[in-house]
């Protein structure tokens, strides 16, 4: 249930605070006083378009912020914990705010959220019924949900999602198969020429990369021997540097008995000899090594020019990729070769996966067809009180295709006087007769499942009266399953209510502000005499009101 609403800084609302109770609450306040205003801020709350005209003080953002206490904190823990948010304990907080240069942000117990998160969890905390909502009740979608919701078919419609998405994989793949063979058969003379090509090339993983660093090695052969050659030069012939360092090691040892220090000296000489020697012998096994090859040089040259050649032919990158066409233009033409028996064997799959799927959507239909006919008789009796005494109602169950709902097309078709032919919602029902049909379709709705706390933003406008007293008790009842917040204009609804805020417009010097209070019981009768006549001093009026509030 909504616990607290918090506005500010939001069109002629500069700060308000209002606690909720459980049960029915009430919100009167003249034609203009800031109701729809209330409204607009909680849509906004609730994922809806922001506008920077809302704000009226540009120096600071606006604030939409509800706390919402929760009987079953665990219905939550999925959803905050797949979205890596806080929990807080019983309740949850939503936040939007808006700041001047347009710019909106959103929170869910105080964590940063995208509006689809937002949205996703406002949905199921508060349903905002208003006037337009009503044309929902012309909508199949709709009304075929309401019927789900009150058969439990939640378990079988996932069951048959799952069953139905199968089906609709395989036939999908059937059908692009079908296709691929079509083209594939018109192309089969191609499709063998380019891979008969491929096949010829006889490419392995990575040989590209090795035959351009080979061609790049032999390439550059010449210049490589030379550097070669003269690195190794003073390690060749007689007098070349390492019989030069041996004789002046033999010296160096001929000193020491003259020079103490001479043998150190040739001792680190003759380890330096030792490094030398083994530079020379890598330099000899370089010479040996690298030799140039015209022959294997042109070899290479005529390899890479084929592969570059089917490279551009089939506008891929490397020769791994020539490697990975080969390879499905192999696949394509064993599909070609056994085409017949893999359609067969798809077809075969998908009507066993149909099969399955008709299974589960028998049974959501049996379960919709006896929920339809006990609705229809609830919906009746709960409507009739409404002032729809000659109502029929008949909920229309008819199967056909397969489709993702099941095989079902439903129906709402009503009759609001005597001999009236039935006829679907759109078709026959006024604005006030629709308003109290969804009114006592959330009735019924709300005994069978868990719904989020519900707004109702005049929904009995059009009624009087008798009528209107029934909208009452029924709102009533509903707010003793689930929180009600109703607007209302009509005494008798508003008399019906556990708590009762009044919302008006205040002005200073400088501008005008709308104002929220929480009534008490003697101002309740007041505000009910003001909406019977219109005055607070009507003595008839007040003892009217008095006899209502009673």
């Amino acid at each position: 249930m909504i616990q607290s609403l918090h506005i500010s800084n939001y069109a002629l609302i500069s700060h308000i605070d209002i606690d909720f109770s459980e049960g029915l609450n009430i919100i009167t306040g003249e034609t203009g006083a800031g109701k729809s205003i209330m409204l607009g801020a909680l849509n906004m709350l609730l994922g809806a378009r922001a506008d920077a005209k809302v704000i009226t003080d540009n120096s600071k953002k606006s604030v939409v912020e509800v706390v919402f206490r929760l009987e079953d904190p665990t219905m939550f823990e999925a959803f905050l914990s797949e979205n890596d948010l806080d929990t807080d304990g019983d309740r949850i907080i939503l936040r939007r705010e808006l700041s001047p240069n347009g710019r909106s942000r959103a929170f869910i117990n105080d964590s940063p959220v995208n509006l689809t998160q937002l949205r996703a969890i406002a949905i199921r905390l508060v349903d905002i019924h208003s006037q337009h909502q009503n044309l929902l009740l012309a909508d199949p979608d709709f009304q075929l949900n309401i019927i789900d919701s009150l058969a439990g078919n939640d378990v079988l419609l996932s069951e048959y999602g799952e069953a139905y998405a199968r089906y609709q994989t395989i036939l999908k793949k059937y059908s692009q198969t079908r296709d691929m063979l079509r083209r594939g058969r018109d192309e089969a003379d191609f499709i063998s020429y380019q891979l008969e090509e491929l096949e010829n090339l006889d490419l392995r993983p990575g040989e590209e990369t090795d035959l351009e660093t080979e061609r790049d090695l032999l390439s550059g052969m010449t210049h490589i021997k030379q550097n070669i050659a003269e690195a190794i030069a003073p390690m060749r012939g007689d007098e070349n540097a390492v019989s030069a360092l041996e004789n002046t090691v033999d010296a160096l040892r001929e000193l020491s008995e003259s020079i103490p220090d001479a043998e150190a000296l040739a001792s680190r000489l003759d380890a330096a000899l030792i490094e030398i020697r083994d530079i020379a012998s890598a330099l000899e096994s370089y010479d040996e090594e690298y030799n140039a090859d015209p022959e294997r040089l042109d070899d290479i040259e005529a390899r890479l020019s084929k592969i570059y050649s089917l490279e551009t032919k089939h506008h891929v990158e490397n020769a791994d990729a020539l490697i990975d066409l080969c390879q499905r233009l192999k696949e394509q033409i064993d599909m070609l070769d056994n085409g017949d028996e893999m359609l067969a064997s798809l077809e075969a799959d998908a009507r066993s996966a149909k099969k399955a799927a008709v299974i589960i959507a028998r049974k959501i239909s049996d379960a919709r067809q006896q929920c339809a006919a006990q609705f229809a008789e609830e919906l009746r009796a709960v409507a009739e009180p409404l002032g729809m005494k000659n109502l029929r109602c008949e909920i229309a169950v008819t199967s056909g295709k397969l489709n993702r709902s099941g095989i079902d097309q439903v129906e709402f078709l009503f009759a609001f006087n005597k001999n009236q032919t039935l006829l679907p919602v759109g078709q026959t029902a006024s604005g006030g007769e629709i308003s109290r049909l969804m009114l006592a379709i959330k009735s019924i709705v709300s005994r069978k499942m868990h719904l989020p706390s519900i707004i109702f933003d005049e929904i009995d406008t059009g009624v009087s009266g008798e009528v209107a007293s029934k909208m009452g008790e029924l709102m009533q009842s509903l707010g003793e399953r689930i929180q009600v917040i109703t607007i209302t204009h009509l005494p008798q609804v508003a008399a019906k209510g556990r708590t009762h805020y009044k919302v008006y417009k205040q002005d200073d010097e400088h501008s005008t502000n709308t104002r929220v209070r929480q009534l008490n019981d003697d101002e309740r009768v007041t505000e009910l005499a003001l909406m019977l006549s219109g005055a607070t001093d009507n003595q008839a009026a007040l003892a009217a009101a008095k006899s209502l509030f009673d």
